[in-house]
Parts: C-alpha cells; sequence; structure tokens
C-alpha cells in the first residue's frame, strides 16, 4: 500500500492547536474591542462563528458514515448497553464529585463543571476519534443516540446535579431554568446539521458519481475543512474569554484540575471496559471517546443563559475546550499505543500522521 503524505497542516497539527488556543486568548486579552464584535454575530445565547466552526468541523466525517450499514451499530445491544451507563451514570457522577471535592467553596465553578459533565459529546468528539482510528460509523452512531438522551434528559439532569443534589451535602444549590426546546436547538444546530449535511452529499453523489470516485475523490478533497474549522473554532471560542483566562490564572488552574482528573479517568476506565466486554480496538476506542468528551458549546450556553455571560459558572465552562484539548491529544496518541501494544497494530503512527486516515476510506 502507498504511503499517504501528510499535508503541512496534518504533521504539525499539535502545534497549530496549541498555537490556536495561544492566539485565541491573546487576542481577547489584547484585543477588548473583538469581544463586543464577535458578540454581535449571536443569535440568543448562540455564537454563529462558533456554530458555523462546529457545523463545518463535522461535515467530513459525516461524508463518510456509510448510512446505509448504520443500522449495524445498533446490532451489539451491550456496547450500545455500556455506552448509556458510561454516558449517563458513571460520567455525571464522577463529574459532581469531583467538583464537590475541589469547588466546594466556589458555587458558581461548581456549577459550571457539572454542566460540563452532563453536556455528552456530539461535535469535537468526532474528530478525536478520527485521528484515534476510531470507528466512525459507530461514532456517529452513539453521537445520535447521546443526543436524543440531551434533549430529553439535559434539563432534569441539570436540575437534579445542580439543584437537589449539592443540598444533600451541605452546599448551595442553583436554580437550573432551562427548556428541552432549547436543548433540542443547540443538538440540531451542532449535530443535526451536519448530519442531515453529510447523508445527502453521499447519497446524491454515489447515486451520481458512483462509491469508488466517491471514497478515493471527494472524501479526500473535504477532509481537510474539518482541521482547519477546529483551529477556527478554538481561536473564536478562546479569544471571547481570553481576558478572564489571563487575569485568572489560578482559577483556571482551579477548575482545570477535576476536569483534568475526569477526562483520562474517563477515557481509562472506559477503555478498560470495552476491551473486557470484546469490542475490536476501533470500537474500544469509539466507546472510550465518547465517554470522555463533552459537549462544552451546549455547556457554555446553558451556564450564559442562566447565570450570564460573566458569571463563574461560564467562566467555568469556558475552561472545558482548554483542558480538553491538549488532553485530547494526549489520549490520540495514548489509544494509538494501545493498539500497538494490546490489538496487534502493525503500524508505528505518532498523533501528527493519524490524520492521514483522513485522506480515504
Amino acid at each position: 500500500m502507498k504511503k499517504s503524505r501528510l499535508s503541512f497542516l496534518d504533521r504539525y497539527l499539535t502545534g497549530w492547536i496549541f498555537a490556536a488556543m495561544v492566539f485565541g486568548a491573546a487576542i481577547g486579552w489584547l484585543a477588548p474591542g473583538v469581544v463586543p464584535f464577535l458578540n454581535r454575530f449571536s443569535i440568543s445565547t448562540t455564537s454563529v462563528p462558533i456554530a458555523a466552526g462546529l457545523i463545518l468541523m463535522m461535515y467530513p466525517p459525516f461524508t463518510r458514515v456509510r448510512y446505509e450499514e448504520l443500522h449495524e451499530v445498533f446490532r451489539n445491544k451491550r456496547v450500545l448497553g455500556l455506552s448509556l451507563v458510561q454516558n449517563w451514570l458513571i460520567g455525571p457522577v464522577l463529574m459532581f464529585v469531583l467538583a464537590i471535592v475541589f469547588l466546594r467553596g466556589y458555587p458558581e465553578y461548581m456549577a459550571g463543571v457539572i454542566m460540563i459533565g452532563l453536556a455528552r459529546c456530539i461535535a469535537m468528539v468526532i474528530v478525536w476519534n478520527e485521528l484515534a482510528k476510531g470507528d466512525t460509523q459507530y461514532a456517529a452512531g452513539l453521537v445520535a443516540f447521546n443526543s436524543l438522551f440531551q434533549v430529553f434528559f439535559y434539563s432534569m439532569y441539570s436540575w437534579v446535579f445542580i439543584t437537589v443534589l449539592p443540598g444533600w451535602f451541605g452546599l448551595r444549590g442553583a436554580v437550573v431554568n432551562i427548556s428541552i426546546g432549547e436543548i433540542a436547538k443547540s443538538v440540531f444546530i451542532y449535530l443535526g446539521i451536519p448530519f442531515i449535511a453529510g447523508f445527502l452529499t453521499r447519497t446524491a453523489l454515489v447515486r451520481a458519481k458512483g462509491r469508488e470516485w466517491y471514497d478515493w475523490n471527494f472524501v479526500p478533497r473535504v477532509a481537510p475543512m474539518t482541521l482547519v474549522a477546529l483551529l477556527f473554532t478554538i481561536v473564536v471560542m478562546f479569544s471571547i474569554k481570553g481576558n478572564y483566562i489571563v487575569r485568572l490564572p489560578l482559577d483556571v488552574l482551579r477548575i482545570a484540575i477535576p476536569l483534568l482528573i475526569y477526562f483520562v479517568v474517563m477515557f481509562l476506565v472506559s477503555f478498560y471496559m470495552g476491551r473486557k466486554l470484546g469490542a475490536d480496538y476501533s470500537k474500544t476506542t469509539t466507546l472510550s471517546f465518547t465517554a470522555a468528551s463533552n459537549n462544552f458549546e451546549l455547556a457554555i450556553a446553558v451556564a450564559v443563559s442562566v447565570f450570564g455571560i460573566n458569571s463563574g459558572a461560564a467562566f467555568a465552562a469556558v475552561i472545558g475546550p482548554l483542558v480538553e484539548v491538549p488532553v485530547m491529544i494526549a489520549l490520540v496518541n495514548l489509544a494509538l499505543h494501545f493498539q500497538r501494544r494490546h490489538f496487534g497494530g502493525s503500524q508505528s503512527v505518532e498523533f501528527q500522521g493519524a490524520c492521514a486516515s483522513n485522506r480515504g476510506l
């Protein structure tokens, strides 16, 4: 097989991501007029630039999903059940425990961190799963599965975990008032639009040009869009809260510690459970990243709508991607290491090289 040659962007992806984080934070700190300008492009609590970045970021992976075979995802009831337990029992409870242990003296920060734990993956997990050579079809199915649960249960979960449970531990709760309709709107924006676009693209072009042309010509051409949109989204998000991140470094560290523990523990526990269940590498990796990743965009939107843009909860929610991005980069490398060590992977792949799989199927 001919070895894929990486593009300039792929080869130095790790450096680009960190540069985007620093550049975005610097813009927010050094150019305060940028934030009001970006806030002008908002509809309710939705930032149009961020929404556009996330939609474009998710579109290429969804063009690779073989929708005609998607029903196979739900045949393994054990894997689906494990994902349900990981995402809607272990994840929320673990984040709640970490929040009250590390942030019990900071109720708004605690609420923001809990919201991150409750907002399950529907966006950037697609990227991490692709880079780690996970199963794209399973990722799409599990993301859709989690999205339905978010629509119906996020509001109830938020009320229980932020208003009711803290009182059991002698902590002050907060009133959370967000409707299922608002959650459904967020899910549709960040998941539904690229999912529908990917489905329509594949259906139309495979029918018109054939599957071979689609897989080896169209898919490689749109693949770089994911990484470009990822960098754009990081710059915009970090620019919006860059001034707070620079002025409150100790608070950033205080919030980052429970998030770091959460991401690593959820990934390792999920990987162990998936392997014990007998899943292959691609499905085990997909299970692990869908369990460890969170929909920080939803957490930010909820925190802003409930507590306000300048609240501690909104600030804590923004720290989510600050921690998640570098941790997920490390976990992609770890997953590829596990593949070589435990699943007989024969190809030695650095993280920057993982993107080569985006060139074709």
